[in-house]
């Protein structure tokens, strides 16, 4: 059965089911930082997708990509599978500015996260599902 690992339960919020990927929201305001997680169990590395999974991880991230874009105006996007910390199989996505705290390095250890309120969050859900249709909001597990 699939399961979100501890880790990312405990920094994150599930923001609904994209189809193949759990998206998760860093409870971190200080950069836009989403997290999209394959929900097959076991998986480590990008290549132990299927092929169809894989293209459509590919295409979940496209969209994710092109929302954060348009809704964030990012100077740069950072996109990344690293499992370093955490083994389980999930691709970072994270608006970045020149301004911001960390630029032009990663953005990992710099600062106290900013934790996000309920009020934004449920905002955030809002934004997304209106950004998605497909975005299954009923399905957010309590991380």
């Amino acid at each position: 059965m699939f399961k979100i690992d501890p880790v990312l339960r405990n920094d994150c919020h599930d923001m609904g089911s994209l189809g193949l990927c759990r998206l998760l929201l860093t409870d971190n305001k200080a950069y836009p930082w989403f997290i999209l997680v394959p929900q097959r169990e076991g998986l480590c590395e990008l290549h132990q997708l299927t092929g169809e999974d894989r293209t459509r991880l590919w295409q979940e991230s496209e969209r994710l990509s092109v929302w954060l874009q348009q809704v964030y105006a990012a100077d740069k996007l950072n996109i990344a599978a690293l499992g370093n910390v955490v083994g389980q199989l999930h691709v970072h996505h994270i608006a970045r500015y020149r301004t911001d705290p960390a630029w032009p390095k990663p953005i990992w250890g710099i600062g106290v996260p900013e934790p996000y309120s309920e009020a934004e969050i449920s905002a955030l859900r809002h934004r997304l599902s209106a950004a998605f249709p497909d975005l299954d909001t009923s399905a957010c597990v309590d991380l």
